[in-house]
């Protein structure tokens, strides 16, 4: 047993693991590429990239270089009322390939709160205006984040169950399918015809925590002409899905309509520390411009444009720049499509998607799909024994890697998945 896991177990409450009887932590001390090694020098594939963050690889020199040139210079400084050159240059940069025609960042620390910014900027937005729309749309089964504005817009379920009460109202609709577009389109349209509703808040292409459920295209280009003709505000929710995961940069790019505002971070800084933005078109940034300061956006954050993590996203923004970053999204895309075709020839696998890095599939049981299939835990586990990184949503496993993980890897990976399908299924 591992010294730094019995210490973490006395002192550590870990994100989303029920502590009772929970297995000792693994205790990672370095990384490299797409690998993760441990205190006895085993190495693990990280093939969620630490939770969807790591895009470049762990421990990438380039971005090491330019944090540690950061700490010697500025290592934070107060926000409000004061700037600096790194988080003007990140906002110039991000905005010449927003691909939506944002004009303004707004700055805070991780996905969840970038998204409460954006709800809270639309929903201002109209109160400015004395404009009575309050109510926001979301898809079922949808996540964005775990703060209470999150949450609001996220599906409700598991994540939510204890805090329903406390979580204001949002009209939850179903994702447009291919089979259920005219049912969804004629739903949605009757509720942003009541002109009572500010927002519609979206993840592009695909849903991440709610079981990686990829969106008809047709459908989604609807609901969204839908929206604009009505003049409820876009919020595309781009956290998971931005730089590159889903191909394009921005999961957005595929679309007829672009967001009025976009909420961005993970791979934002290469998975090197918090960062993340909220992008928003001019006229929502005008709306806020008032000699009555009562319609002053009124947040904030201790490390809000904070130099350092500023620098790391720099840093990871040139790398993205270099032909190796788009050659890569394309190899490990065409490395899972091979892989899709496998899988279709296993008996206990259904609902294969593909979208860009992320392959995902449900596995069969006698269980409803859900994120409680006791399957999970089974699956993880025989994945970990494997030293290969999967958490599985409930019964449905899926693979986002860093974009530099090597084709060997991902043979792995695919082999040790193949492998334990048919242990599941032979056992059944």
């Amino acid at each position: 047993m591992s010294d730094l896991s019995k210490r973490d177990q006395k002192v550590v409450w870990h994100p989303f693991t029920q502590m009772k009887n929970a297995k000792l932590p693994i205790p990672i001390v370095r990384g490299k590429g797409a690998l993760l090694y441990d205190e006895q020098n085993n190495e693990y594939i990280d093939a969620v990239a630490s939770w969807w963050v790591n895009v470049h690889g762990h421990a990438h020199p380039y971005i090491q270089k330019k944090v540690s040139e950061q700490l010697l210079t500025l290592e934070h400084t107060i926000f409000a009322g004061f700037t600096h050159p790194w988080a003007v240059e990140l906002a110039e940069r991000i905005l010449k390939i927003n691909p939506a025609d944002h004009s303004k960042v707004f700055f805070s620390d991780n996905g969840s709160t970038a998204v409460e910014v954006g709800i809270k900027m639309a929903l201002q937005y109209w109160w400015n205006k004395g404009v009575n729309k309050t109510k926001v749309i979301a898809f079922d089964n949808g996540y964005h984040g775990d703060t209470v504005g999150a949450m609001s817009v996220g599906g409700r379920g598991v994540f939510t169950a204890p805090f329903d009460s406390i979580m204001f109202d949002v009209i939850h609709i179903d994702v447009p399918d291919g089979s259920n577009n005219s049912h969804v389109i004629q739903q949605f349209s009757e509720l942003v015809a009541s002109g009572e509703v500010a927002a519609f808040i979206y993840e592009p292409m695909i849903q991440g925590a709610g079981g990686m459920i990829a969106y008809d295209m047709e459908g989604m280009n609807q609901l969204m002409k839908i929206a604009r003709s009505n003049e409820v505000i876009l919020i595309a929710d781009e956290v998971m899905t931005g730089f590159g995961r889903t191909g394009k940069m921005f999961a957005s790019e595929y679309y007829e309509v672009m967001p009025d505002i976009m909420t961005l971070s993970k791979a934002l800084t290469g998975g090197t520390m918090p960062l993340s933005l909220t992008t928003c078109k001019e006229y929502i940034f005008d709306n806020f411009i008032s000699e009555d300061k009562l319609k002053t956006f009124f947040h904030g954050h201790s490390y809000t444009g904070n130099p350092t993590a500023c620098s790391a996203a720099l840093a990871s923004l040139d790398l993205m720049e270099n032909p190796d970053f788009k050659d890569n999204i394309t190899r490990v895309h065409q490395q899972h499509q091979k892989f899709a075709t496998t899988l279709r020839s296993i008996s206990n696998v259904k609902n294969i998607r593909l979208v860009g890095t992320i392959i995902a599939f449900d596995v069969i049981t006698d269980e409803k799909d859900s994120y409680l299939n006791n399957i999970r835990d089974v699956l993880y586990d025989a994945f970990i024994a494997q030293r290969v990184i999967l958490r599985p949503l409930g019964n449905t496993v899926y693979i986002l890697p860093p974009y530099v993980i090597t084709n060997d890897q991902l043979e792995k990976v695919y082999n040790v998945i193949i492998e334990v399908l048919s242990s599941i299924h032979n056992k059944g």
